[in-house]
């Protein structure tokens, strides 16, 4: 452990925006634990997060007992960890024999950290602020105040806009990005997107919005012409038929409805798109099909099959897409109160594939279920070759 050590000894003081430390052992009862800096008493701390199940326990630790802390944490209970500071960002993995591998990229637009021991959320959109969408939403008033009955929805869109900050760094700096945002529906997180992209951070994008439904389409065409959002225009179309425009270097698909993620993420995959943002709904491909003897007495109720299933799919898209050169991270978009379909796939595209992953055919088959991905991906030959 040596490389967390020297890491922790780099990279953690004022400068440290926050660790979070995830994917546990399956014998941990502490399921993810997050760290962030605090001064007391003008001494700087850290205070250590730990989730253990509904229950959140709090400690601060200074400096040298917190890097002996981690060490503990990566050797006995997780595999992986994030550690941001105001300007890069470093991923801790942890092979199952033990063997350490650190990535470190930098990031564009500097975090701010706050030190304070009662922290307040700062959000990327703050209240206010005056966003046109926003109030065009209901999310917002015309003096710039959050509405409270909408605030969950206000939560939402800066937790969608902290995904979009952390990819930031894989977009290229010479030439436009260019973003589908495929089932964009009522649109309020593509203008979320663009609003943070292009007026924010002032970097040239062009977006296009993809929806089947004509009136939604023209209805947030009219709101782009609006705001004088000239690199974002709204299509009608289905995903499984559309075409692309040349060069794409994100995809989005946000609740789109059962195999049109698959599409829409094999489209994906064949423009060699650096980033992949999906957050699943309605999965009942796999739901229609499942069936296994020794799984019998979870399947025989419904909505845990459901549940199941749904999980399944969304582990299936994953692997493919670690297959298909991507480093791949499953997280939670929003809590789960506010809505079941809670779950983002972020695929970001490596250098190279991983190849086949271990397992996958084989679950597929024991459960008697087949995913319209894994047929797009057979179809054109695994696209890598």
């Amino acid at each position: 452990m040596m490389e967390i050590r020297n890491l922790g000894e780099e990279y953690i003081g004022k400068d440290l925006y926050q660790i979070i430390i995830s994917n546990p052992h399956k014998n941990s009862d502490i399921s993810k634990v997050k760290i962030r800096p605090i001064m007391l008493k003008e001494i700087l701390f850290f205070q250590v997060t730990e989730y253990k199940g509904a229950q959140v326990f709090h400690e601060n630790y200074d400096k040298e007992k917190l890097i002996e802390r981690i060490e503990e944490y990566l050797q006995n209970n997780f595999k992986q960890m994030e550690l941001t500071c105001t300007t890069m960002q470093a991923t801790v993995l942890i092979s199952k024999k033990g063997k350490v591998t650190i990535k470190k990229k930098q990031i564009q637009a500097e975090r701010q950290v706050d030190l304070s021991h009662n922290k307040v959320k700062k959000y990327i959109l703050q209240e206010g602020t005056l966003v046109p969408f926003l109030v065009d939403l209901g999310v917002q008033t015309k003096e710039g105040k959050i509405v409270r009955s909408n605030y969950d929805k206000f939560r939402q869109i800066n937790r969608y806009l902290e995904f979009i900050a952390d990819i930031m760094p894989n977009f290229p700096e010479d030439r436009p990005i260019n973003i589908i945002d495929f089932g964009c529906g009522k649109s309020y997180l593509t203008f979320a997107l663009y609003y943070y992209m292009k007026i924010l951070c002032k970097r040239d994008i062009q977006v296009i919005g993809l929806d089947l439904k004509e009136k939604v389409i023209e209805d947030c065409n009219t709101l782009a012409v609006r705001y004088g959002y000239d690199k974002l225009k709204f299509v009608t179309g289905d995903v499984s038929s559309y075409a692309g425009e040349g060069n794409v270097d994100m995809v989005v698909t946000l609740h789109a409805c059962d195999t049109a993620t698959d599409y829409a993420i094999e489209k994906a995959i064949k423009w060699g798109a650096k980033v992949i943002f999906t957050v699943p709904c309605c999965q009942h491909e796999v739901n229609m099909q499942i069936s296994n003897e020794k799984l019998q007495p979870l399947l025989k109720y419904g909505l845990i099959k459901e549940r199941m299933s749904a999980l399944i799919t969304d582990a299936i898209r994953a692997n493919l897409l670690e297959e298909q050169g991507y480093q791949v991270q499953v997280m939670e978009f929003i809590d789960m109160e506010h809505t079941p379909k809670n779950i983002l796939i972020r695929a970001v595209k490596e250098k190279e594939g991983k190849g086949k992953c271990t397992g996958i055919d084989e679950l597929t088959k024991s459960l008697h279920v087949r995913n319209t991905l894994q047929e797009l991906i057979t179809a054109g030959k695994g696209i890598l070759e």
